[in-house]
């Protein structure tokens, strides 16, 4: 797909300033394609969430069809997950002009706020256990618990790759591995229960976990509203790529520089020069590019040249930081 460098600033300045437009250099680390993994991960669940909810009938289990209830919660994170990747597939128009890119990010807010939701309803139940002494796990639902512990983890496992390059993908991959915590403590508590008798060490064991997931919920929260709010992304020092750009040869002063994510994987940068010796050419540019992609993983770089330092420019002044 060609770079579609447009953007929404208005820049009011001479004619004859030249901008820079994507010379199609590809997206080094563009997301691999998951839709696999997605459509793998979410028949896995499907399946086991009717086996547990088969299980939970049979054995009469609330504590099975509590657990099967909150995994369809997986099913539908997966789902979102991978919208998100379907979506930013789409090619650029004229009223989206990057495309759906940024539904990545929207996905990436969407399964943390959910996950936060299943994380309350987790608290919400181990503060009732408390109450209200467990029974022992029986044989049934030790070892239906158990399967959830493998289909969660493969499933986790099946993301594991993409989760540190894409929130995205992390937030797929924090469900499952999740939930795999949470299964294997409910094993856990169930044995040592049935050894000891002891019963508030399984509500316990959930709010542990909980406080686990939560911690790593938080970031993946965090990380999405930036990314929502056009912050820098994380890994990309504001400060050292406008001291790259000064040091580019002719150029004296930058300004108007801004730096955002497009999309969960791909970052986006806009930025004037100050270049008084004239317009140096296309190859300026593309060698400036160039160093943007290889140095700071900036996908689509905007450059306008200014040519006179006498000239003010109207956005000087607006991106003091």
């Amino acid at each position: 797909m060609a770079d579609h460098d447009h953007h929404g600033h208005d820049h009011r300045h001479d004619a004859g300033h030249g901008h820079s437009h994507g010379h199609g250099h590809g997206h080094h680390h563009a997301p691999a394609d998951f839709g696999r993994a997605f459509a793998i991960g979410i028949a896995l669940n499907v399946g086991f969430v009717v086996v547990e909810a088969g299980f939970g009938f049979v054995a009469n289990s609330v504590a099975l069809l509590a657990d099967a209830g909150h995994n369809l919660s997986d099913v539908l994170g997966l789902a979102i997950a991978w919208g998100g990747v379907a979506l930013g597939k789409t090619p650029p128009s004229k009223r989206f002009t990057y495309g759906l890119r940024g539904s990545s990010i929207l996905a990436a807010l969407a399964n943390a706020l959910l996950l936060l939701v299943a994380l309350g309803a987790i608290v919400l139940e181990a503060v009732q256990r408390f109450g209200q002494p467990a029974t022992v796990a029986g044989p049934t639902v030790a070892i239906v618990a158990a399967i959830g512990i493998v289909v969660n983890l493969a499933t986790a496992l099946l993301f594991a790759r993409g989760r540190k390059g894409d929130i995205n993908i992390r937030g797929a991959f924090l469900h499952m591995a999740g939930d795999a915590a949470v299964s294997a403590g409910v094993v856990a508590a169930g044995l040592v229960i049935w050894q000891t008798g002891i019963g508030w060490i399984d509500p316990v064991v959930s709010l542990a976990i909980a406080a686990i997931i939560f911690w790593q919920t938080w970031g993946l929260l965090r990380e999405a509203i930036e990314m929502s709010l056009n912050a820098v992304p994380r890994g990309i020092d504001f400060d050292a790529v406008g001291a790259a750009l000064c040091m580019l040869p002719g150029v004296i002063d930058t300004h108007d520089l801004h730096i955002w994510s497009m999309s969960t994987t791909e970052t986006v940068l806009t930025a004037h020069l100050l270049m008084p010796a004239g317009h140096p050419g296309d190859a300026f540019l593309a060698e400036a590019q160039a160093m943007l992609r290889d140095r700071f993983g900036i996908d689509h770089a905007t450059l306008q040249i200014e040519i006179d330092p006498t000239c003010y420019c109207s956005l000087q002044a607006t991106d003091k930081v």
